[in-house]
């Protein structure tokens, strides 16, 4: 398993980031919680100088099974344990919640949830199954985040567009009264609901906005810029990308009947994003992948900005 990846399940099929342990069912967050290896609690404990001396305002958030350190917060630092987020998933999502993918990252220091929610969506003839990721940090540096995550049915490539009239995510900081900014959280299913509704008209829009052969170049070009101190090498290799790109807009088998319109060269891109090889593939790669297909991918973000603007 990846070296940031510490803990993790995963239902059915592989995932689209390659990660994970496999379970034959969608468990309850009872057993969820056990087979993500998140059965854990966080503890806060005085920090101390070389000298013993207390350093006042400060504590180590440490799990209390290993008493492995995750992170040094301030006192206002307040702590939301994972049984707490499945928790809150369960009440959230309701009877029948199925959790898809678990796990942590980074030795524990960030946790997250994956769970389907129950309605389907057309997506210019597409269907689009819409999913909750629920994530958190326990080493101070990042928010509690709770985040729209639409994957066609067809190909497994991710669709969370950044649309001007519907937030995908929620976040609150881990300070102030936990208990009411998760409880504000609730309204997470309309912000699910209007996202949904609002990807389903922005995609109809796409589908009917064609693009010629010149504007797919041209906008392969943008997405995939060659610098102008670029070295040989660099320039065959971005090249390279843009053949790759340009190859999943003409030919991925899940597009073959989409007419050439914006629609299937937004979905060429996620398709290019979710699942191309990097030229250089590092140890974080799985891990970055999966971080960007819970809170959107840059390049399907920029793609999604041009052809918008056209």
């Amino acid at each position: 398993m990846p070296a940031e990846v510490e803990t993790m399940f995963y239902t059915r099929e592989k995932p689209w980031h390659g990660l994970g342990v496999r379970v034959e069912d969608a468990p309850s967050s009872k057993d969820a919680i056990i087979a993500a290896g998140l059965d854990w609690n966080v503890v806060q404990k005085k920090i101390y100088t070389e000298e013993g001396d207390v350093i006042p305002g400060y504590y180590a958030n440490v799990r209390d099974t290993d008493s492995h350190a995750l992170g040094v917060v301030t006192k206002r630092y307040k702590i939301v344990q994972n049984h707490e987020a499945f928790a809150f998933t369960d009440a959230l999502l309701g009877k029948g919640v199925t959790y898809e993918t678990a796990g942590s990252l980074k030795n524990g220091r960030k946790t997250w949830i994956l769970a389907k929610l129950p309605k389907q969506y057309r997506l210019a003839e597409d269907i689009t199954m819409p999913y909750l990721v629920f994530s958190n940090s326990h080493d101070g540096s990042g928010a509690i985040k709770v985040a729209m995550t639409p994957i066609r049915v067809v190909c497994n490539n991710t669709l969370n567009l950044a649309l001007q009239n519907a937030d995908r995510i929620w976040s609150a900081n881990h300070t102030g009264d936990i208990e009411t900014k998760l409880e504000d959280a609730r309204m997470t299913l309309f912000m699910a609901e209007n996202y949904m509704n609002e990807l389903a008209k922005e995609s109809a829009r796409l589908s009917r906005k064609r693009i010629s052969d010149a504007e797919v170049e041209e906008y392969t070009k943008m997405l995939l810029p060659i610098a102008t101190n670029a070295t040989e090498t660099m320039e065959q290799n971005t090249n390279r990308l843009r053949e790759d790109l340009k190859m999943r807009y003409y030919f991925a088998p899940d597009l073959q009947d989409t007419g050439k319109s914006q629609y299937r060269f937004i979905n060429a891109v996620s398709d290019f994003a979710t699942h191309a090889k990097p030229l250089r593939e590092t140890k974080q790669y799985h891990e970055n992948l999966f971080l960007k297909t819970m809170e959107g991918n840059p390049l399907i973000d920029r793609a999604y900005r041009l052809i918008a603007a056209a």
